[in-house]
């Protein structure tokens, strides 16, 4: 058995999934494919397949069944003469390439660099972004043409049929085999590849039976009906597609690199890790990256949602696509442009569309058995009555001919990938990343969900959250501890220097400064010896009141860290440090308990500490869990028929992320994360879980009001047609209206609920 490669190809003109389904078909007939995924919405294959397997032949067949199909150069494609590049591990799309991103660059170097030029510019090329149907105007594409000639023939039919009545018939006829045509061997060459039932073998059988019972003048209006709906579909389809597509436009195709001392516009997608950007106040950024100089307030929204500008300065973080605001920055590159956060988002949706949800799956097999049902009814319709009753033939084959069309599964089959799309898309919008439909409908269903403390409830970085004045003021306690930790990159010590710049201290020089291992530091300030440092090694120095050290008692009670400072033999003050919960966790975990779901605090922290957060945050604690204990609790919340999600930071936690029903990644720890989770939620707002059940349910409505408008518009036309209220015109109507109806409806989940 040869390795297992991915190789993904673009593919134009998809607009339904019972298109996605012919080619599926397809493709899994032919020699050496292993598995097959297609994304309606993103217009893309992933084929697996082995070492043998002819990709050229792999490409005419889709585009013969009239989807032009073209191999996208993607980084997840492995060249064929390195068949030792991955294992079968890769088999599976799902891994999506940023943990063997190390593995891709030892072997596949000269590859990437190959699809990076391909690239235009950007990151189109890279990831199946190159422009498709939906960036042409409608009337370009082929199936826009075909539209406007049918429609012309029509028009054209009408008038000889006026002028000549004698050969109007004949007229018709021709106007339509113009549009019948190109559809009819759509039907032969999917009815070859393994799909007989398909919508256009089924428009092929009605427009000749039309023919034969001499209604050509309808024949020719209906094909003309299918190919309208048909385009508005591919229309609505685009739509989808545009959206996910405008995130990485976000991106600037160029940036301002510095080299020694001078700066110069380069592509973006030419920045290698490492090198320096400037970026002007009012530019997007062009790359993920740190700042390594200036100070200025950065406006996420079009990333994030994030709406108001978020203050970013030294070595903070920054992402490609975001707006610098009013001063000049430089920014370190950390990732190159096919590894920014965008292209992992698009990458990951992508990917995410082309998994098929629980509800899809379902539908997709009862579709299998409910069109050859639709046939044999329309067969039996058309036959019966005349046989049984003496009832007229011709009367009776178009009412079967009629329910034919009627039985198209098309609206049935894109509401479900129609709305997971639109939701995946709008969710990513958000910074809500989710693997695939399964997690999206698992998302609507929990019932309890356990958060990591540290970096998840907490901002996992200790704050100053009180100064005790004792022999001197609480400024000059703050000053002089300030002076004490300047340079040092110790969490207490950056929490205590942002303090002191938060409250505009001006922080006076130190000689002679010196870290007492494990005790604290001492130095030289205005010629005072001073010390920071425990209660413990205070009280070795000097004498602290017992109500002092009630005091200091106190604050640890709250699971404050308290340190000591000392100026000469004076005690000043104490200064308590606390890593404090997110700005938004307790609404966040207000929102989650408002829908009925149990929450709960998992934390390796100790227990004093933990439970005066929970208190803070009002929610129930279990401390000093080790990675197994915090996988264990989630297992037992499980036995006792709670749905569980677990939301962390992704690091110590994977097993747990692993064994809960959904697992949900909270920023900072990205990479691992979106390895071991389902979901994640880049911006580390905690309401954003809720929003995440949220987005879930909104979705399950959506496709359920899709299924019953499909199928509801089906029945009415079923019995309208049998009773001879509704003929062949409806028939098409209620099939492409059905199916443009749902794609809409699903589009509304684009919009992002205030």
């Amino acid at each position: 058995m040869g390795t297992s490669h991915n190789t993904r190809f673009k593919i134009d003109g998809m607009d339904c999934a019972s298109c996605a389904s012919k080619i599926d078909t397809a493709v899994r007939r032919m020699p050496g494919v292993e598995d097959v995924s297609v994304s309606v919405t993103g217009g893309t294959m992933t084929v697996t397949h082995d070492d043998v397997s002819d990709l050229l032949a792999i490409g005419k067949k889709v585009s013969g069944l009239g989807y032009p199909a073209t191999r996208l150069a993607d980084r997840d494609v492995k060249p064929a003469p390195e068949p030792h590049v991955h294992g079968p591990s890769c088999s599976h799309n799902h891994d999506h390439g940023d943990h063997d991103h190390g593995h891709d660059q030892k072997h596949n170097h000269g590859h990437e660099r190959a699809a990076s030029a391909a690239a235009d510019d950007g990151l189109e090329g890279l990831h199946g972004h190159d422009h498709g149907v939906s960036d042409r105007p409608w009337w370009r594409s082929r199936k826009g043409r075909l539209t406007i000639m049918a429609g012309l023939a029509l028009v054209l039919a009408y008038g000889i049929g006026h002028l000549f009545p004698a050969i109007q018939l004949y007229a018709f006829t021709a106007a339509m085999l113009v549009g019948l045509f190109p559809i009819a061997r759509r039907a032969i060459m999917a009815a070859l590849a393994g799909t007989p039932f398909s919508i256009e073998m089924l428009m092929t059988i009605a427009a000749v039976g039309a023919l034969i019972i001499n209604a050509t003048e309808e024949a020719a209006a209906v094909v003309f009906l299918f190919l309208v709906g048909e385009l508005l579909e591919g229309v609505a389809a685009g739509k989808a597609r545009a959206s996910i597509k405008s995130l990485s436009a976000l991106v600037p195709k160029t940036a301002l690199l510095e080299e020694s001392g001078k700066t110069r516009e380069v592509p973006a997608a030419s920045l290698a890790v490492g090198s320096v950007i400037l970026v002007r106040p009012g530019d997007r950024i062009s790359a993920d990256g740190t700042v390594v100089s200036g100070e200025s307030a950065i406006d996420e929204a079009p990333v994030t949602g994030e709406s108001v500008p978020v203050r970013k300065s030294v070595d903070d973080a920054v992402f490609a696509g975001t707006v610098n605001g009013d001063a000049a920055l430089r920014v370190r590159v950390t990732a190159a442009a096919q590894d920014n956060t965008i292209a992992r988002v698009v990458r990951l949706v992508e990917e995410a569309q082309e998994s098929k949800a629980p509800t899809e799956r379902f539908i997709d097999r009862f579709s299998k058995y409910y069109t050859p049902g639709v046939v044999v009814v329309a067969a039996l319709v058309a036959v019966l009555p005349p046989l049984l009753l003496g009832a007229g033939w011709s009367e009776w084959i178009y009412k079967g001919l009629a329910i034919l069309l009627i039985g198209c599964p098309c609206a049935l089959v894109i509401s479900t990938p129609a709305a997971i799309a639109a939701s995946l898309s709008s969710g990513a919008r958000r910074g809500l990343l989710l693997k695939g439909g399964a997690v999206l409908e698992g998302l609507g269903k929990l019932t309890a969900v356990a958060l990591d403390k540290t970096g998840t409830l907490t901002e996992g970085k200790p704050k100053v959250t009180d100064v005790l004045a004792f022999e001197k003021t609480a400024v000059e306690t703050l000053r002089l501890a300030a002076a004490l930790e300047t340079g040092s990159s110790h969490p207490l010590a950056l929490a205590i220097l942002a303090k002191a710049e938060e409250d505009g201290i001006e922080i006076p020089p130190v000689d002679d400064a010196k870290a007492l291992g494990g005790k604290g530091v001492a130095a030289r300030v205005e010629g005072t010896d001073v010390f920071l440092g425990s209660p413990n090694a205070a009280a070795e120095r000097v004498a602290i009141s017992q109500e002092r050290l009630d005091a200091i008692a106190a604050l640890n009670d709250q699971g404050k860290t308290v340190s000591l400072l000392i100026a000469g033999d004076v005690l000043c003050g104490a200064i308590a440090m606390r890593d404090e919960p997110r700005a938004d966790a307790v609404a966040g975990l207000k929102a989650l308990t408002d829908r009925g779901i149990k929450v709960v605090m998992l934390t390796g922290d100790n227990k004093r500490t933990a439970t005066a957060i929970g208190a803070q945050l009002g929610i129930d604690v279990r401390a000093e869990l080790l990675p197994q204990d915090k996988q264990r609790i989630v297992g037992e919340l499980q036995k006792e028929g709670y749905i569980v999600g677990k939301v962390g930071d992704g690091i110590n936690d994977a097993p747990a992320l692993a064994a809960a029903n959904v697992g949900i990644a909270m920023g900072g720890g990205t990479d691992v994360a979106l390895e071991t989770a389902d979901a994640a939620i880049l911006h580390s707002r905690v309401g954003d879980v809720a929003q995440m059940v949220s987005l879930s349910q909104r979705t399950m409505r959506n496709i359920f009001q899709n299924i019953a408008m499909s199928l509801g518009l089906k029945a009415v036309f079923l019995v309208t047609t049998i009773a001879g209220i509704t003929g062949l015109w409806p028939a098409i109507l209620a099939d492409t209206g059905a199916t443009v109806l749902v794609t809409l409806n699903a589009l509304r989940l684009l919009k992002i609920p205030k």
